[in-house]
């Protein structure tokens, strides 16, 4: 074997070597589930999804409580519902579900906060949701407003952690004038946390709307994980998010949101791809359709889109804006590529960059602009990391 091919087979067996060694990880779910008892007597409410599962058979959380005969009041249901598989910006609905005859409360319905009327007769509510760290992932934003909700009604919060599969500080800090529900507290784009360090932050900094008062929040650790080690999602946690590919380019490729620009919504390769009815684009073609389990109503549906295909390309972490300017610059749309000026703003977390990119900055330009900002955020971070570097 040459040189050249002994590198590659020690790559290959490095990337293995380190995947096999992120997947043994004792998830907070785990260790609460192992330490059952200090739930009984409680009236538990629960903040989960199709992620929040326990041990190697992957139990769902609820399956394994009900198994100790755990009392449970509530399930609340974030974006995309309880089980995960409605689609992005779907309004979910109030239910039962039909397997455990639990209430379903949605908190992405008419409120997105839990009511004191729903948090009636509750001691606990326990938050296990597995983030991707992008900061526009509603999830945060669901944490966020269950405690406050925690806070106004002085009910004990416990956050099961998980890891962060984009473990990087990146991106601009939000402004807050553009706090929305893809954006709901000053951090970056890639806040390089896991939700339950993400909770201590929010608790520690006063970031909740009542500044005087803090969440009474424990955060249930992980081990046999540190923070920049691999950790491939073994459920997808979100329908347009279905393999590691797609979580790695969501940071950057969900600008695209903003503007007529596909990128894959209602095929099986969503936040792989970037496409526009236009055949100067490139030589990649696709065609977005209804798709269940993936997009109902995909952006430019049924329109046969040309672009690029990033799935056999080398890929880094992090956050770039190279893909964007580049078909801002092909699509030779000016201002009319942001359809939605507004949302591409809280999504960036920054109202100067659309007119940066508009009047021809580059990519390292503009990244200048908040590197202070940034600088100033991982002094910050370190207070509240719970795992070693």
């Amino acid at each position: 074997m040459n040189y050249r091919g002994f590198r590659i087979a020690f790559i290959l067996f490095f990337s293995a070597f380190s995947l096999i060694r992120s997947q043994n990880i004792t998830m907070g779910a785990d260790q609460l589930i192992s330490d059952w008892k200090s739930l009984s007597q409680k009236n538990i409410a629960l903040v989960v999804n199709q992620t929040s599962t326990v041990g190697t058979h992957s139990t769902h959380l609820v399956d394994s409580l009900l198994a100790h005969h755990i009392q449970i009041k509530t399930i609340f249901a974030p974006e995309h519902g309880f089980r995960g598989t409605a689609d992005a910006g779907e309004l979910i609905s109030n239910s039962i579900d039909s397997k455990t005859g639990i209430s379903i409360i949605s908190l992405y319905g008419k409120n997105k906060k839990p009511t004191q009327s729903q948090l009636k007769n509750v001691d606990l509510v326990i938050f296990d949701i597995q983030d991707v760290g992008a900061r526009f992932y509603t999830y945060i934003s669901t944490l966020y407003y269950v405690m406050e909700a925690c806070s106004d009604h002085q009910i004990s919060l416990w956050v099961l952690d998980r890891p962060n599969p984009n473990d990087y500080v990146d991106g601009p800090v939000m402004q807050d004038s553009l706090r929305s529900f893809v954006g709901i507290v000053p951090i970056p784009l890639l806040h390089g946390l896991t939700i339950g360090e993400l909770a201590s932050m929010i608790n520690g900094e006063r970031w909740l709307h009542s500044k005087s008062r803090k969440c009474d929040l424990r955060v249930i650790k992980m081990s046999g994980w540190k923070h920049h080690q691999p950790y491939s999602l073994p459920i997808k946690p979100s329908p347009n998010l279905p393999n590691d590919l797609s979580i790695k380019l969501y940071p950057s490729l969900c600008l695209f949101e903003a503007t007529p620009f596909s990128i894959g919504r209602g095929t099986t390769f969503p936040f792989q791809v970037i496409g526009y009815p236009d055949s100067t684009l490139g030589h990649f073609s696709f065609t977005p359709i209804s798709l269940p389990g993936f997009e109902k109503n995909p952006l430019q549906k049924e329109n046969l889109c040309y672009g690029i295909d990033l799935r056999n390309e080398t890929i880094g972490g992090g956050f770039s804006l190279r893909y964007f300017i580049d078909f801002y610059r092909k699509s030779g749309l000016g201002t009319q590529f942001f359809t939605q000026p507004r949302f591409f703003d809280q999504l960036v977390g920054n109202s100067m960059i659309r007119q940066h990119i508009l009047t021809g900055r580059n990519e390292s330009e503009i990244k200048s602009l908040w590197l202070k900002d940034l600088t100033h955020y991982r002094k910050l971070r370190k207070k509240y990391l719970l795992y070693k570097e």
